[in-house]
This record gives C-alpha cells, structure tokens and sequence, in this order.
C-alpha cells in the first residue's frame, strides 16, 4: 500500500484529456482551409501571369507577340534577343555596366550617410535633435517629383546632367528617409551599455559607432543594401531625366529606347531584353532572402 501512494505522488500532474472537435466541425475547418489555398493558389497566378506572359512572349515572333496572346506559343525563336542585344547603338551589356555602377555606387552611399545619421539621431544628444528627426519622418512623405526641378537646376548649372553624378551624389547625402528610420529603429534595439563600454575605453563617437555599433546592424545593413538595389536598378523617372547620351544608358533607359512610339515595333526585343534585366534582381534577391527577412523582423518594420 505504501508502494502504491509513493508511486502515486512521484507521477507528474497529467493534462486533462483533450477532447477532439466534432466531425462536423473539422469538415468545416477543412473546408475553410481549402477555400483560403485555393484563394491564394487564384490570386498568385493572377499576379504571376503578366510575368509569365512576358517571358513566354520574348521567345515568340515579332509579329506574333500581340496578336497570339495565348500562354503555349505555337513557334519559338532566340531571334529577339539576338536583334535586341545590338538595337540601342550600344551592346547591350553596356547598359547593364552602367546601371551596376549606379546601383553599387547608391548602395555604397546609402550604407555610409544613412547609418551615419541615424547614428547621430539614434545615440548622440545635440540640439533640435527631435526636430531634425521630426523633418526627417516628414521627408518620408515628401513625393520625390517636388525637388526634381530645383535638383535639375543645380545639376544643369553644374554641368552634371548626363553624367552619373546627380544619381549617386544625393545618396551619399542621406536623402532617403525611409532607410534612416529603418536603421534608427535598429539602433535603438542595441543596449547602450555597449556604447558606455566603449566610452569608459576611450573611443569618441565615430569610433563608437564604427567598431561597436556598425558590425551589430548587419540585417539593417543588408535590407538597406537589397531595397537600394532593386529600387536603383529599377529606376526610370530619375535617370530618364539626367541621361540623353546612348553611352550612358542604364538598363531602364535603354530598354524605353528599344519600342518606336508611332509603329509599335520593337515589342519582342522589348520582352526578351526585359527578361534579361530581371536576371541581376532576381539572382540578388535569391542569394539575400534570408537577410532581407531577418532585418525587415529586426527593424520594427513587421
């Protein structure tokens, strides 16, 4: 007997036993389920299909491409990509050098400034600091077509305009908003303690910053690196502005050059050059996705 109780208070306290939902309610969950995947599964090939459309477009006839609107192409062909390759004046890998220079050149720019100020707004003490964050958060919303003109202006006087200068220089100026938030919010998430350590060893605060608080914001670093590129390399309006001359194209020019405007020819040499400029995102991305998710969790951005 006495076996029997000491038995019964060394066994761990058991859950109560759960009970199972009724048939009826689990066929409804599952049929909820399968409604939502399905919604899903509809809604990703609907914004899946002009990319689609697109890529199997670029390996059709010329003079298929609009009047054969179908998925399943009934002739193939590498001839639009061989036509588009050398239709610009310039080979085409030309273009793709150009916006590579821009968008590293931005990416180095924007790391530099942006993790700089947002720094300074984040850990020094200085006055007006709340002020100068406030137009900061105010400049998020600012639309970019306000300060093309008077930027243009001062670019033309300079006698920068088709150069790479008036793409690249704003961003080693920290202009954009967006990735000075994003890195305060990270720094902020740093215990300070880090800094007061390296104050107590001597450091001022640029060598704080550089070797204490600049290794540790590798996921905002890298976020800001991805949204720079893919937002550079994508860009139209900005560098439709500043580059006239062929030489200087990047992709996005180069590719608005290859469609006649009064004939609408050039449509297939479009899509197949199109394609091929999404191969530098898309490889970008792949090689980044793992960073992007971590720093977009870690930013106060979710």
């Amino acid at each position: 007997m006495s076996e029997q109780i000491l038995d019964r208070t060394l066994d761990p306290v058991q859950d109560p036993p759960k009970t199972e939902p009724p048939p009826s309610a689990r066929r409804e969950r599952r049929r909820s389920d399968v409604l939502r995947h399905a919604g899903l599964i509809l809604f990703g090939l609907v914004m899946l299909y002009p990319l689609v459309w697109m890529a199997v477009s670029a390996f059709k006839p010329s003079n298929l491409v609009l009047t054969d609107p179908s998925i399943i192409p009934t002739e193939l062909t590498l001839q639009n990509f061989r036509d588009g390759w050398n239709s610009a004046n310039q080979p085409f890998w030309v273009f793709y050098g150009n916006s590579l220079v821009v968008a590293v050149c931005c990416i180095i720019g924007n790391l530099f400034s942006c993790s700089l100020t947002a720094y300074a707004l984040a850990r020094l003490d200085f006055r007006a600091k709340k002020t100068y964050f406030a137009i900061v958060l105010v400049s998020v919303m600012l639309p970019m077509h306000v300060v093309v003109i008077p930027q243009y202006i001062v670019f033309s006087q300079l006698g920068l305009v088709n150069t790479f200068v008036p793409l690249i220089l704003p961003k080693f100026l920290a202009t954009d908003a967006f990735f000075i938030f994003l890195m305060v919010q990270f720094i902020r998430g740093i215990p300070r303690e880090l800094d007061q350590a390296a104050w107590l060893d001597g450091a001022g605060p640029f060598r704080t910053f550089w070797f204490v608080v600049f290794p540790l914001m590798r996921p905002a670093l890298v976020t800001t690196a991805i949204f720079t590129f893919i937002w550079t390399w994508n860009d139209f309006f900005g560098q439709l502005i500043y580059l006239t001359e062929s030489s200087v194209f990047t992709v996005p020019v180069a590719l608005n050059s290859l469609v006649d405007s009064q004939t609408q020819s050039g449509i297939g040499m479009l899509l197949a050059m199109s394609v091929l400029s999404l191969v530098p995102i898309l490889a970008f991305f792949a090689f980044a996705q793992k960073y992007l998710i971590r720093g977009i969790s870690t930013t106060g951005l979710k």
